[in-house]
């Protein structure tokens, strides 16, 4: 683990502080994940370079002070891992969207054991902008498809023209696109994965819903 610890947070040149809280982060991560699913099992020993390190990313596209959603925060990715690297800066924060009591139980206990800043909030994604109001940009991985994460993206790109949403996708996101594009009108910007080469971040800014 240290030496892939070591790989990755020399590449990202996070600080000290912020490589000793992701330490503790993964340390209790997997402590939990083998009561709860958290991630597949599979994808465990590889849990700095498949989901730290590609985590890490978000942050590095858009760092700063900034106030985040994070949909479907699951096992803490990205969410937590952004909310570690706010914690740094000393400023911003993360709004933790996670519906599975479970998971919520553990991302509170993340967020403390980290020092991290955030808050979880167990509720549906749909019902959330009735609980946040306002952020500054909206991460989700691994969550749903693209047609269906702007629906849960527009109540706040509607109270906000200048969020941007960073969005992780696999090889058939292009497909995705498409389909979205139907109903939807938006700005794109493809970020390729450092991770793994046929997945991207895609950059969505400008989203509105077309009219019928």
């Amino acid at each position: 683990m240290n030496e892939s610890l070591t790989s990755v947070t020399n590449a990202k040149s996070v600080s000290r502080e912020t490589r000793q809280r992701l330490e503790i982060f993964a340390g209790l991560f997997r402590k939990w994940a083998q009561k709860i699913n958290l991630v597949a099992p599979s994808t465990m020993d590889d849990l700095w370079s498949r989901h730290i390190e590609d985590s890490l990313q978000i942050y590095d596209l858009s760092p700063g002070p900034l106030t985040w959603i994070d949909l479907g925060s699951g096992g803490g990715f990205p969410g937590i891992v952004t909310a570690i690297c706010l914690a740094d800066v000393g400023e911003g924060w993360v709004h933790l969207v996670e519906s599975n009591n479970k998971k919520a139980a553990f991302l509170r206990a993340a967020l403390q054991a980290a020092g991290a800043r955030g808050s979880v909030h167990p509720v549906r994604i749909e019902t959330a902008p009735q609980i946040i109001e306002n952020c500054d940009r909206i991460s989700a991985r691994a969550l749903a498809d693209l047609d269906c994460l702007f629906g849960y993206i527009d109540p706040w790109m509607k109270k906000n023209p200048n969020l941007i949403a960073f969005l992780h996708k696999g090889r058939d996101y292009r497909a995705e696109i498409e389909i979205s594009r139907r109903r939807w009108n938006l700005n794109l910007l493809e970020h390729r994965s450092v991770v793994e080469a046929d997945s991207v971040i895609l950059e969505i800014s400008g989203l509105k819903r077309k009219s019928r």
